[in-house]
């Protein structure tokens, strides 16, 4: 028998913020120590993301959710 060092399949990893499904890929990646996602792209920038947001930092760049226009439109007025 042979065994693998990773696993072929994803498991039903999510984001700690929004609760979207990230891969274990963007976990391992983007997550904190214990894999875990603080932030996603769902809920979050790749700017802010890549930073450390998803590993539950502050980062200097706003946060889309507080700063209106940050997450791919203009404001709804």
């Amino acid at each position: 028998m042979t065994i693998t060092p990773w696993s072929p399949t994803d498991t039903e990893s999510t984001c700690d913020h929004c609760g979207a499904h990230v891969s274990d890929q963007f976990c391992r990646v983007y997550g904190d120590n214990g894999d875990r996602a603080h932030r996603c792209g769902e809920c979050d920038t790749y700017a802010r993301l890549s930073r450390g947001s998803a590993v539950g930092k502050d980062v200097a760049i706003p946060d889309p959710e507080t700063s209106p226009g940050r997450h791919g439109g203009e404001p709804d007025v």
